[in-house]
């Protein structure tokens, strides 16, 4: 650190956190003292107080250790600074003219989706997806695309248990295996569906912004309403994969395709 006085301690704790970051998923303790070349006992120490604070999560059955949802929720602090969102709000407005339906940018905070951008398209209803809003991760189609693309123990980590799980119309999964088998259908899918879960009479398509390692960044989603004849799920997922592929190549991230 050049010009600074250096402090080891916070150096390694933030190389620990940034290593933990830049991989798919989690790791061993003596994988991460080795790959930054750090002592074993500090590495432990340092990973009792990031897991402590809710930076870092133990996964006692694999022996590892992944990112924790306290590190969900400083990641999610950079859309404060509206860079995030000025990035996506034009390209937004051009995928509303293209489909004549509302859209919106949500990201991730702990177990909900925060709305930072909201696009409606004209004469289309107000949504409850405002600015500002949150909502449950497992029951939006933004919350979904971006579940779906974090590792399965970040998931884990994420919904421990049936406490975890709320509803809104008594209608989602309420289960950790009910969301994987969910989030699996969404990978397969290559989008994410809602329909009713947020809002009764209203269904939403979804995909993720990934970042350079690969993780979602962001999701968006299309929402209009079920019974609308003209709304084909899988063609607005096509118009949504190029606007979200876009924006991922914008932030540095790694676009899907």
């Amino acid at each position: 650190m050049s010009g600074a006085t250096r402090v080891p301690a916070a150096e390694q704790t933030l190389a620990i956190l940034t290593h933990l970051a830049r991989h798919a998923g989690p790791l061993p303790a003596g994988r991460i003292a080795a790959d930054l070349g750090l002592p074993r006992s500090t590495t432990y120490h340092l990973l009792a107080v990031l897991t402590e604070a809710g930076f870092v999560v133990h996964l006692p059955e694999e022996r590892r250790f992944g990112l924790g949802v306290t590190a969900f929720e400083v990641g999610s602090a950079y859309t404060h600074q509206d860079a995030l969102a000025r990035l996506a709000r034009p390209l937004l407005a051009r995928l509303v003219d293209t489909v004549g339906q509302s859209a919106h940018l949500a990201v991730l905070h702990g177990r909900e989706v925060l709305y930072v951008v909201e696009e409606r398209g004209q004469g289309r209803p107000p949504l409850v997806t405002d600015v500002g809003v949150r909502l449950p991760a497992h029951l939006a189609a933004s919350g979904r695309a971006m579940l779906a693309a974090l590792p399965a123990a970040q998931v884990r980590a994420l919904f421990p248990d049936r406490s975890a799980f709320v509803h809104r119309h008594g209608i989602g999964p309420a289960s950790l295996s009910a969301l994987r088998g969910l989030l699996s259908d969404v990978r397969a899918r290559g989008y994410a569906l809602e329909d009713g879960e947020i809002t009764p009479g209203f269904a939403s398509v979804a995909t993720a912004v990934l970042d350079h390692a690969g993780h979602p960044a962001a999701g968006l989603a299309i929402t209009y309403a079920a019974d609308d004849p003209e709304a084909d799920p899988s063609a607005l997922a096509a118009r949504l994969r190029e606007v979200s592929d876009t924006l991922s190549r914008r932030i540095g991230g790694r676009p899907s395709s």
